[in-house]
């Protein structure tokens, strides 16, 4: 029988009306936000900040309810969110975080929010729109920054058993995920373990849910990657919400680099930009809409950002991701000062660590996800890959984006292979205060 119910007359259960609308959320599967909204109704200490223990004994999602039951645990004091574009540096920006050991990283958890919403039913895919998913995303978000991976699971598939699953999206991407208490082997990450794939599914095992919300709560603070959500004025709830401290980062690269970077490392998605690169030819069928779009967003989230709207007061940082490699310590520092954490020694040998080198093995640069590299010796590498014509039609789409983010246009294939020349320019970006 649940809490809030009682044996009535003739063998009926009596719920009262707060515990029948929760039963029915739970039973519909609903959004966070359903609840939320109803426990802002409810007096007492519900109605300031807070965050119940969860009941993870019982098998309900929901169990994180208050009740007479209901205990305030501590939160974590910073919650950071990495807030890019796919192949814009965000991998390596991200792990400036991840080596920090009083933050939480979690590389891309949206992902899974998107896969549950794509192998959705062809009926339920027809009834969601662009709304249903980007209040998907603010929800796990939500629960995440206040360290509820559980709720992870109404998205991971095959569904977690007993609260345990071998399906959490890059887990080795985090330390935190792949350290005491959730990795039963005690393999603690060092700086000689790159990339933390080679040995954390094989000696960590499959991830408990249950130790990595416990991890999350004993570092501190928790940092966020992710390359989902298009533009930083869909982040306003989240912004606004008294319960989180949200620091955005929004990383930004050139468009052209950006391109250049999908193509190689979705060589099959972007086969006919390989053809046209190869051949000089424009097949009829290359897609332009997704660098478009890629343009329009970078843009709009800037000028919002740089508009400094008061929501985003003390909360937006623009980083470019070619200041970021060509003075790597640096700007870290500014990304430490931003979010108001001290830097410690572990992330600036990290840094030298991943930023000077030749990466001998041919292996690591096959690798989508690599974070080592000579940052100095490729930030402009694109241009010796890319041909002029596609260059051309990258500055023609995405004019406004290079403007407003200080990366010169080229008018010539010769301008474009000069690497004496960089197409960077000299910028400064303030935080917004």
């Amino acid at each position: 029988m649940h809490e809030g119910c009682r044996a009535g007359g003739g063998g009926r259960m009596e719920c009262s009306w707060k515990t029948v609308l929760l039963l029915v959320c739970a039973s519909l599967g609903v959004q966070y936000t359903a609840i939320q909204t109803l426990r802002d109704s409810l007096p007492g200490p519900c109605q300031r900040a807070y965050h119940c223990r969860s009941r993870y004994h019982r098998d309900s999602r929901w169990a994180a309810l208050c009740d007479d039951n209901w205990m305030p645990i501590e939160l974590p004091q910073k919650h950071i969110l990495l807030f890019a574009t796919t192949r814009s540096g965000s991998s390596f920006t991200g792990q400036l975080l991840n080596q920090h050991p009083g933050i939480f990283y979690v590389f891309e958890p949206l992902y899974h929010v998107q896969q549950a919403f794509t192998n959705s039913s062809s009926r339920l895919r027809r009834t969601l729109d662009r709304r249903a998913l980007l209040g998907a995303y603010r929800d796990l978000l939500l629960n995440l920054y206040t360290c509820d991976l559980h709720f992870m699971e109404n998205y991971i598939r095959p569904e977690p058993q007993d609260h345990i699953t071998s399906s959490f999206f890059r887990r080795s991407s985090s330390h935190a995920l792949c350290s005491p208490p959730v990795c039963l082997e005690g393999m603690v990450a060092t700086i000689s373990d790159s990339p933390d794939e080679i040995w954390c599914p094989k000696k960590c095992g499959a991830l408990n849910l249950t130790l990595a919300s416990t991890s999350c709560m004993s570092r501190g603070h928790i940092a966020i990657k992710t390359v989902r959500i298009p533009e930083v004025g869909d982040l306003r709830t989240l912004t606004e919400d008294p319960r989180l401290d949200l620091k955005i980062i929004h990383l930004v690269r050139d468009p052209r680099a950006i391109l250049a970077s999908r193509i190689m490392a979705f060589s099959d998605q972007f086969r006919a930009w390989k053809i046209w690169n190869a051949t000089g030819r424009q097949p009829r069928y290359v897609d332009l809409s997704q660098i478009t779009s890629t343009c329009k967003d970078m843009a709009a989230s800037a000028k919002t950002g740089l508009q400094r709207p008061p929501w985003l007061r003390g909360r937006y940082m623009l980083v470019r991701y070619e200041d970021l490699a060509l003075n790597p310590n640096a700007r870290a520092t500014e990304i430490y000062r931003f979010v108001g954490i001290e830097m410690e020694d572990r992330v600036r040998m990290w840094i030298v660590k991943n930023t000077n080198s030749n990466v001998s093995a041919p292996s690591e640069w096959n690798y989508k996800y690599s974070t080592t590299r000579d940052s100095r010796a490729t930030v402009e590498s694109w241009r010796l890959r890319l041909s002029f014509d596609i260059v051309r039609t990258i500055q023609n789409l995405c004019s406004d984006t290079l403007a407003l983010l200080g990366y010169k246009q080229v008018h010539s294939a010769a301008e474009l292979r000069n690497l004496s020349q960089s197409l960077v320019e000299h910028r400064t970006f303030q935080p917004v205060t």
